[in-house]
């Protein structure tokens, strides 16, 4: 359900029953008001008529007691009634209430009126007490009913929002199982929409964090295999190649540490000759593993010749593909940093089209604008397989290595088939914070 629904649902259904209740109330007081009125209006005939059967003979003392006694047993309403020959005094007549002073309701001075009844003189004023009271109690029952619309409407918003908070505090749960490292953040079955769309997106986030973790493990669990091979590569290259160079040297020189007085000069001639074959023999061999380990003097012009290197050393290869290398326009000056993952970025991608592309041609192509510099590589090959590419090792140690220079990533099919991957560069490099 939407929790505006409810919160909406909740708060109608509350002001239906105050209604309900307001209208009750009004109903009960109005009847009660009519009932009021038509007692008072029989009171007021009863008076009257018990009034009209008081002895005239009586004395006016004695007439004005049992007077007085009548209105005792039957109050008036809206009228006060007195008896006399003359009319009563002004504070006889005027009567107030502490409302009517409140809300500024001038009392009534006007003469009283006279009706005779027999041989006795009924005075009659005006007397809005009652009216005054009959208002006070309204005003109370519509203050009640307001206090207890204002009551209920705040019960009914804490307890919403209690609700509501207690769903957040699900949430938040959620989130700490994943920030302790839980693959998943257990979190259970919201009846509340939106609360369902944040439960989806936080196991969404569950889903791909526990997937970029995965893939970092298995990153690094190929750069630590990555780093072994290199290390047995190079130690037996340094024993099969170097190694039987240094010894074929160690060998001559002995040679002529022990025979140097007896040997001819044409053999010292040729010892030399042998020595100095086997000393250019181990730099070309140091330089070609240190090339391999890490390339030097990758500026503008230095990553151009490599670039132009290793594209050339794969088509020397016999792969049955067909390397090609572009760079359109001039390459500007960039970062040793930016060059090597530019180097690092090729080599990989070239070495994934030699295994899985099985294609027939590849181009490598470099274009510059004002403020990129974008890589492309292109191959004929089978494309991406149908269920879409899945991005091992290689391509997540690519994106990383990018994302340490500011670049990004896109990979999607070739203009006729194959592949292509584009690799965008920010000429002006931008800063990236890493923490550890």
């Amino acid at each position: 359900m939407d929790l505006r629904k409810r919160l909406v649902g909740f708060i109608s259904a509350l002001l239906l029953a105050l209604l309900t209740l307001t209208v009750l109330a009004n109903l009960l007081a109005l009847r009660s008001d009519v009932t009021a009125e038509v007692d008072a209006s029989m009171q007021l005939v009863k008076f009257l008529s018990e009034v009209g059967q008081i002895d005239s003979s009586l004395p006016p003392i004695e007439a004005a007691a049992h007077l007085e006694a009548i209105l005792k047993s039957a109050p008036l309403r809206h009228v006060s009634v007195s008896i006399g020959a003359e009319p009563p005094t002004v504070s006889r007549r005027v009567e107030t209430h502490w409302l009517a002073t409140l809300l500024g309701v001038e009392p009534v001075n006007d003469a009283p009126q006279l009706l005779r009844m027999g041989n006795h003189n009924l005075w009659i004023t005006p007397n809005p007490v009652s009216e005054i009271e009959e208002g006070l109690g309204d005003t109370i029952r519509l203050c009640i009913a307001l206090f207890l619309f204002s009551a209920a409407t705040l019960l009914v918003v804490w307890w919403s929002a209690d609700c509501a908070l207690a769903l957040v505090r699900e949430l938040e749960a959620g989130l700490q199982r994943l920030a302790r490292g839980e693959k998943e953040a257990a979190l259970p079955g919201f009846a509340l929409r939106e609360f369902r769309r944040v439960a989806t997106a936080i196991d969404d986030l569950a889903a791909a964090l526990s997937a970029s973790q995965d893939a970092q493990r298995r990153l690094s669990r190929q750069l630590i295999c990555v780093q072994e091979d290199e290390r047995r590569a190079l130690a037996l290259e340094l024993h099969d190649e170097m190694g039987q160079t240094l010894t074929a040297i160690g060998v001559t020189a002995a040679h002529l540490e022990r025979n140097a007085l007896q040997l001819a000069p044409q053999s010292v001639i040729e010892c030399a000759h042998d020595v100095r074959r086997d000393v250019r023999t181990s730099g070309e061999q140091l330089r070609a593993m240190l090339k391999r380990l890490r390339p030097h003097g990758l500026d503008a012009s230095g990553l151009t010749c490599a670039l132009r290197d290793l594209v050339a050393g794969w088509q020397q290869r016999a792969t049955g593909i067909r390397f090609r290398f572009e760079l359109r326009g001039t390459l500007p000056a960039i970062g040793e940093d930016a060059g090597l993952t530019l180097y690092r970025v090729v080599q990989e991608a070239l070495t994934n089209v030699v295994r899985h592309s099985q294609a027939t041609n590849c181009l490598v192509e470099i274009n510059v604008d004002a403020s990129d510099l974008v890589l492309q590589i292109e191959d004929d090959g089978c494309g991406p397989p149908p269920g879409g590419l899945r991005r091992g090792v290689g391509l997540f140690g690519i994106e990383e290595r990018l994302l340490m220079v500011g670049g990004n990533l896109k990979i999607k099919p070739g203009l006729l088939r194959g592949m292509q991957l584009q690799v965008r560069l920010p000429l002006v490099q931008k800063a990236v914070l890493e923490t550890t």
